[in-house]
């Protein structure tokens, strides 16, 4: 009977001290955490889109806990939730300016003129180190939609060859702007209505025969616009949100009607997709 309940009581013993050994290991090298950094990320809209520039919700409530990031630095976050984590770290959270992207690109499918029939990987990046992508204008929206698949929020689609924001879902959180390779989005005040479809640096006489509906630098809206809000540099115009009135005569004037109303721009998307 010993020999059976010897090695049992020996394994127990065993297990036991295992049990203690471990249990002192673990309070000795234990990494305490910071309580703060669950309640921040609490507080975040947890839909990790990286738009912060970190990796995740998590990471940057950690940032934010050791002074890296700023308790606004999330876009996608509420203004009370700002607040909220501001309050958390002891510091006063300012009033942050809610944000909505747009893609300043007017070169839809048989406006754009095509350099060659891009068959390689579907991604706006991959096509980007063929020749810069199939379009012409160096500066045109590839429409592959990489910007598509990084969006958290449904908020972006490609509509006949560009990328389209729907603003009603947009957060602003810049996921976007930072994959797109063309620089070709931008964070705009969600109060903003009119802005520049064209990003082409090319001169005027270039850009007519690299698109039908680009730039070119004409300088009418400039002369027209009440408010000095607009300034032609580089062969593009370009719109000063702080100073818009939004009168839109520049859209109105715009010869290359590049100049858009976020609406409109909404309602190509949803015409698109009742077509589709």
């Amino acid at each position: 009977m010993m020999e059976v309940l010897l090695p049992i009581l020996i394994f127990a013993a065993l297990g036991v001290l295992f049990g203690i050994v471990l249990a002192i290991a673990s309070r000795i090298f234990a990494v305490k955490t910071d309580e703060r950094i669950p309640q921040v990320q609490e507080l975040l809209p947890g839909a990790n889109c990286g738009g912060c520039g970190f990796t995740g919700c998590a990471a940057l409530a950690e940032a934010i806990v050791r002074g890296e990031a700023t308790p606004n630095a999330c876009n996608s976050c509420s203004a009370e939730n700002m607040k909220a984590i501001g309050a958390i770290m002891g510091i006063e959270v300012a009033d942050k300016v809610p944000m909505q992207a747009q893609v300043r690109c007017s070169g839809k499918c048989g406006v754009a003129k095509l350099q060659y029939h891009y068959e390689g990987a579907r991604s706006c990046i991959a096509a980007d180190r063929m020749g810069g992508g199939d379009k012409l204008c160096a500066w045109g929206c590839i429409g592959l939609g990489t910007c598509v698949e990084v969006c958290k929020f449904d908020a972006l689609h490609i509509v006949d060859g560009v990328a389209v924001v729907d603003h009603t879902k947009c957060s602003g959180c810049g996921a976007c702007v930072n994959i797109c390779p063309k620089n070709l989005i931008e964070l705009l005040p969600v109060e903003s209505e009119y802005y520049v479809a064209c990003r082409s640096k090319e001169k005027g006489a270039l850009t007519r025969k690299q698109c039908d509906a680009g730039c070119i630098g004409c300088g009418i809206c400039a002369k027209l616009c009440p408010e000095g809000a607009i300034t032609v540099t580089d062969f593009v115009a370009y719109i000063d949100q702080s100073k818009c009135k939004k009168c839109g005569i520049c859209a109105e004037k715009c010869p290359r009607k590049i100049i858009r109303h976020e609406n409109e721009v909404y309602d190509d998307l949803i015409n698109a997709q009742k077509k589709a």
